[in-house]
């Protein structure tokens, strides 16, 4: 108990201090990201292996996205990350990684022409949101299902825009879009028109097709 005691006394021992830094935060990403309209932002599983079928749609979906007159915002780390930087580079687009400083050290990728460096969660989820026209939700853990609600979320609630948010691959999402349907539906916690604030897709090219006629750029 007295350990667990200091540890929430030292929590709010440079609280002062720490709001320099929450600020610098934002000022940066503030300054640097205009850059980068319009973008849409990838997200996936750091795990993702670069031999996977997922890898290879990440990087041709950017591909086209670039194409398309979009640039392409990953979390900048490995996996999906990767893959998304990656075709957006090699396509000749901005491609911006926003880096989260981990315990365990995840290491940026090196396709982000643009980087930004975090140390908070809640200012990165800021960045990603104000500086996004869609987002594509790539199979993914807890972090990219963490996006993908509070998107979710804000959308519903009429907090931002209501802009594209897609699933890419049924395979892996149908078992969760079940369970909304079976359980959540079922107990009125969500309602049937909360369903379409998100669209689920199989390709890349299904996928830039519904950003590109519903984003006026």
């Amino acid at each position: 108990m007295l350990e667990n005691q200091y540890i929430v006394n030292d929590l709010t021992l440079n609280d002062s201090w720490r709001m320099f830094q929450i600020m610098a935060e934002f000022v940066k990403g503030f300054e640097v990201m205009p850059e980068a309209y319009p973008a849409v932002s990838i997200f996936g599983s750091s795990r993702t292996k670069s031999k996977s079928a997922v890898y290879r749609d990440t990087v041709k979906m950017s591909r086209l996205l670039v194409e398309a007159g979009f640039n392409v915002i990953s979390g900048g780390g490995p996996g999906v990350m990767e893959a998304a930087n990656k075709g957006a580079a090699e396509a000749g687009g901005t491609s911006v990684g926003l880096h989260i400083e981990l315990p365990s050290e995840q290491e940026p990728n090196e396709y982000a022409n643009v980087r930004l460096n975090f140390r908070y969660f809640f200012i990165r989820k800021v960045i990603f949101v104000k500086y996004s026209v869609a987002y594509i939700i790539m199979p993914g853990g807890f972090g990219t299902l963490d996006e993908l609600f509070e998107a979710l979320t804000l959308i519903q609630t009429k907090r931002i825009r209501h802009f594209p948010v897609i699933l890419l691959n049924s395979r892996f999402w149908e078992g969760l879009l079940d369970w909304i349907r079976e359980a959540m539906i079922r107990e009125q916690t969500i309602s049937e028109p909360d369903l379409e604030i998100f669209n689920l897709v199989d390709t890349p090219e299904e996928a830039v097709g519904i950003i590109k006629r519903r984003v006026v750029i």
